[in-house]
C-alpha cells in the first residue's frame, strides 16, 4: 500500500494529546495503542517519545494503513500492529505500563466499552496509567451544545454509539482496579482522562 490514510482531526488533536501524555508517559517504558486507527497518533508520539515502545493495534481490516505509516516513519520504537477487537480477542499474555486509546468509546457499543476497560485492567501493569481521548459527558450534562449533537448523530447512525458517561467509565475503572487520577480539557470540545492502576483493588 503506498497511499497513508490521513484523518484530518487526528492531524488538528495530535500536538494537543502529545503534550499531555508526555508528562503522563514520562516515567513509562511499554505502551499498548488500543484502536490505532490511520496509524498517525502511533508514527506521531513514537517519534516524539523515544523512551516510549509503542505497540499499535486494530482490526485487521485498518493494519495496512497503520503499516504505511509505520513504515515511511521508520522507527525502531514503535511495533507492528496486533490484532485487536475488543469484544473477542485478547492481548498477547504480557504487561503494558500504559495504555492510550483515542475517539473510540463512543463509536463502540457500552458492551465493547466494558470489555475494552476489562482488557485494559488485564494488561496494565501496577502503578500504570490508562489514558483516553474523547467526548464526555459528565453528571449526566454535554459540556457544549456540538456535543449534545453530536451525540444524537451518532445514535441515529447507530443506536450502541454514543458519548459516555465519565462516572459510568469510573465506575468500570475502578471495577479494574483503576482510580481517576486527572482530567484534562483538550481542544474541539474534548478531554483526556488519566486511571491509574493501584497496586492492590482496595488501595486507598
Amino acid at each position: 500500500m503506498n497511499h497513508k490514510p490521513i484523518a484530518p482531526a487526528t492531524e488538528r488533536n495530535k500536538q494537543s494529546i502529545l503534550g499531555v501524555i508526555r508528562e503522563e508517559f514520562r516515567e513509562l517504558e511499554s505502551i499498548l495503542e488500543i484502536g490505532s486507527g490511520t496509524g498517525q497518533h502511533a508514527a506521531h508520539f513514537a517519534a516524539e517519545l523515544d523512551h516510549l515502545t509503542w505497540q499499535t493495534s486494530d482490526l485487521e481490516e485498518n493494519h495496512a494503513g497503520i503499516r504505511a505509516w509505520l513504515r515511511d516513519a521508520a522507527l525502531g520504537n514503535i511495533r507492528e500492529p496486533v490484532v485487536l477487537d475488543v469484544l473477542t480477542d485478547r492481548v498477547p499474555d504480557r504487561n503494558y505500563d500504559g495504555v492510550f486509546s483515542a475517539n473510540t468509546a463512543h463509536i463502540m457499543s457500552f458492551k465493547a466499552v466494558e470489555k475494552m476497560f476489562s482488557l485494559v485492567s488485564a494488561v496494565l501493569s501496577d502503578g500504570g496509567v490508562f489514558i483516553l481521548y474523547g467526548p464526555f459527558r459528565q453528571d449526566g450534562e454535554f459540556n457544549t451544545a456540538s456535543n449534545a449533537e453530536f451525540h444524537r448523530s451518532l445514535r441515529q447512525r447507530d443506536p450502541d454509539m454514543g458519548i459516555r458517561h465519565l462516572e459510568d467509565l469510573d465506575r468500570l475503572a475502578e471495577a479494574g482496579g483503576m482510580r481517576r487520577m486527572r482530567l484534562y480539557a483538550m481542544p474541539a470540545n474534548n478531554h483526556i482522562v488519566a486511571w491509574v492502576k493501584k497496586n492492590g483493588r482496595n488501595e486507598q
